[in-house]
C-alpha cells in the first residue's frame, strides 16, 4: 500500500519472515493484592507487562518494566502490547489447537477427553508452507508433536526434551503425573523404534537434563545454528514454545534469589513439593509462606525465559532478518499458586489462567503502542497471515479470528469466550492414583464454558454451576453477583449460547461432540 506520492504505508507494510514464540503457563499482569481462598491477602505478584498511569495530557500508557520481564519489555516499548489478551482454554493442548487453527475447543475436538487435533482443520504452519515459507516448530512442550497432530505444515518440528532427535516420542514418560505412570509409559514405548535412543531419550529428560533449563538455552542455540546454516532467501516461519514457566518450577539459582522473599533461600524454595493434582487431591498441604516461596519461583522462570527471549532476538539481529521479522510473543494460558485454593493451570476458567501476555514487535507494529482492547489468541491467525501478506481462503472459512493490524477492518470484540470441556487429568485418572478423592474435586468433572466483556464475567457449567463477577470492581473474581443480578445472568447465557451450542445439551449424557475426523480416529485407537 502507498501513498499520494507513491511512498510505502509503513503501516501496512508486510514483513517477510514470522517468529511466533509462546511463554508456556505465563500469565498476564496481577495488580494489587491477590487473597487466598480464605480471604487473606497474598504478596502483590506482578507477572509481564504493566503500564503507568496516563499523564495529565491524556497521553497512551507505556509498558514498564517489572524486573521479572525486561526484554518483553523493551518489545513492548518497541512495538505494541496488548493488555487484554486472554487464552481460548486454561492448558497447552486446546489453547495451541486455537490459535494455529482460529477455532475454539468445542469447534477443533481437542482437550481432555481426545487429545489429537483432527486432520481435516486447516493449520497456521500449513498456510505459511503454502505460501512458500519455510516452516519450522522448536517444542518444549511434550503434547505439540506429531502425536497429537501438531506437525503438519512444519518441515521440521524440533523437540526440545530430545537429547537424540527422533519420530519415537517418549513424551509420554514425561507427561506422567507420577512416578507408575513414568515407568508405565517407559514399558510401553521403549521398543517403539530404537530402544537405545530411546532410553537415552528418557534419561537425558528424565536425569540429565541440566538443572534450571527445561530445553530453552538448547532449543536457542539450536535456531541459531539452523539460521547460521541456511543459504537461500527462502522467508521462513518460526514457532517456538518455551516451556519453562510451566511446573516443575527450577529457575537457576542466581535468577531464583531474585525473586523469593527476603530471608529465604534457594534450598528451602526448590525443596517444596510441586505436584499440583497431588494438592488437590488433598494428598499434601502448602503454607502460605510456601506459596510466597513457589511465587518466586515462576516469577525467576519468567525472568530466565525472558533472557531466552533476548538470546532470539539477537541471534535474528546477528543473522540480519530481525528489521524484516514479525515477532510475536504470547502465554498459552495462566498459572495458579495459589489463588483461589488452586495450584497449577486445570479445572476452572478464572482470569488467572485466561489472560495473557501478547506482544507483537515488526512491520506495523513499531509504534510503542499499547492496545487496551479485549482480544482472544483465537486472533492470531488473521494477524500473521495479513502482516505476512497471504491469503489462505480454506483457514479464512474455517477461523473466528479478527486481525489485530493496525489497519484491519475487523471489527474490536465486544467479548472474548474461552472453554473447559473436559478435566485434565480425568477424575478417574485422580482416582486410579490417589484412591477416593474429595468430593471438591469431583465437582470439577464438568464442562465450562465462559464470556468475559469490559464490564463482566460469567462462568457457566453444565452441571448448573455458574459466577457473575463485575471486573471492574472486582477483577480476581472473588465475589459472585449471579444471584443479585438474573437479569444480567440470563442475558450473558444467551451470549454464550449465541456462540457455542446449549450446554444443557452436552451435560445431559456427559459426552462431548467431536471433529468426525476425530471420532474417526479414536475409533480405529479402540476408544469408541
Amino acid at each position: 500500500m502507498s501513498d499520494a506520492n507513491g511512498r510505502e504505508d509503513e503501516s501496512h507494510r508486510t514483513v517477510r519472515n514470522v517468529v511466533f514464540v509462546v511463554l508456556d503457563t505465563a500469565r498476564a499482569k496481577s495488580v494489587g493484592v491477590q487473597r487466598f481462598a480464605d480471604g487473606r491477602p497474598m504478596t502483590p505478584d506482578h507477572v509481564g507487562l504493566q503500564s503507568v498511569p496516563r499523564d495529565r495530557t491524556g497521553s497512551s500508557t507505556r509498558p514498564v518494566s517489572t524486573r521479572s520481564t525486561p526484554t518483553l519489555t523493551r518489545l513492548a516499548e518497541e512495538g505494541t502490547a496488548f493488555e487484554n489478551a486472554f487464552a481460548t482454554a486454561p492448558w497447552t493442548l486446546p489453547s495451541h489447537a486455537s490459535f494455529f487453527t482460529g477455532t475454539y475447543s468445542s469447534e477443533h475436538g481437542t482437550h481432555g477427553g481426545h487429545t489429537y487435533l483432527d486432520d481435516d482443520l486447516r493449520t497456521v504452519p500449513e498456510a505459511f508452507a503454502d505460501a512458500g515459507f519455510e516452516t519450522v516448530g522448536v517444542s518444549n512442550n511434550t503434547w505439540i508433536t506429531e502425536e497429537f497432530g501438531f506437525d503438519r505444515g512444519f518441515e521440521t518440528l524440533r523437540k526440545g526434551w530430545q537429547y537424540v532427535q527422533s519420530d519415537a516420542d517418549m513424551g509420554a514418560v514425561v507427561r506422567g503425573e507420577d512416578l507408575r505412570e513414568k515407568l508405565v509409559a517407559t514399558r510401553s514405548r521403549l521398543f517403539d523404534g530404537n530402544p537405545i535412543v530411546n532410553a537415552a531419550n528418557i534419561l537425558y529428560s528424565e536425569l540429565f537434563q541440566p538443572a534450571g533449563d527445561d530445553g530453552s538455552s538448547r532449543s536457542t542455540a539450536w535456531i541459531d545454528g539452523w539460521l547460521a546454516d541456511r543459504d537461500d532467501d527462502q522467508p521462513f516461519f518460526l514457532f517456538c514454545n518455551f516451556i519453562e514457566p510451566h511446573v516443575q518450577y527450577d529457575p537457576p539459582k542466581a535468577y531464583a534469589e531474585r525473586f523469593l522473599p527476603d530471608g529465604a533461600s534457594y534450598e528451602a524454595a526448590t525443596a517444596i513439593r510441586q505436584d499440583p493434582r497431588a494438592y488437590d487431591c488433598g494428598d499434601y498441604d502448602i503454607s502460605d509462606h510456601e506459596f510466597a516461596l513457589l511465587r518466586g519461583l515462576y516469577r525467576a522462570e519468567l525472568a530466565y525465559v525472558d533472557h531466552q527471549i533476548g538470546r532470539l532476538r539477537a541471534t535474528l539481529e546477528a543473522r540480519d532478518e530481525w528489521e524484516d521479522t514479525l515477532f510475536v510473543v504470547c502465554g498459552d494460558h495462566g498459572e495458579h499458586v495459589g489463588e483461589h485454593g488452586f495450584f497449577g493451570h486445570q479445572y476452572n476458567l478464572y482470569d488467572t489462567l485466561l489472560n495473557v501476555p501478547l506482544v507483537c514487535h515488526g512491520g506495523p507494529f513499531t509504534d510503542g503502542d499499547t492496545r487496551n482492547e479485549l482480544v482472544s489468541l483465537l486472533d492470531l491467525p488473521a494477524t500473521l497471515l495479513e502482516t505476512a501478506g497471504i491469503d489462505d481462503p480454506e483457514l479464512r472459512d474455517q477461523w473466528s479470528s479478527r486481525s489485530l493490524h493496525p489497519e484491519s477492518d475487523a471489527e474490536p470484540r465486544e467479548a472474548v469466550f474461552a472453554e473447559y470441556v473436559a478435566p485434565q487429568p480425568s477424575i478417574e485418572r485422580l482416582e486410579a492414583r490417589f484412591g477416593e478423592v474429595p468430593d471438591r474435586v469431583r465437582e470439577f468433572d464438568r464442562r465450562l464454558r465462559a464470556v468475559r466483556t469490559r464490564e463482566h464475567k460469567y462462568v457457566r457449567g453444565d452441571d448448573g454451576f455458574e459466577r457473575l463477577h463485575h471486573v471492574p470492581t472486582d477483577p480476581f473474581e472473588h465475589t459472585d453477583r449471579s444471584e443479585e443480578e438474573p437479569v444480567r445472568v440470563r442475558a450473558l447465557r444467551r451470549r454464550l449460547e449465541e456462540r457455542f451450542d446449549p450446554l444443557a445439551e452436552s451435560g445431559a449424557s456427559g459426552e462431548v461432540e467431536m471433529q468426525e475426523g476425530t471420532k474417526e480416529r479414536l475409533a480405529d485407537l479402540g476408544y469408541l
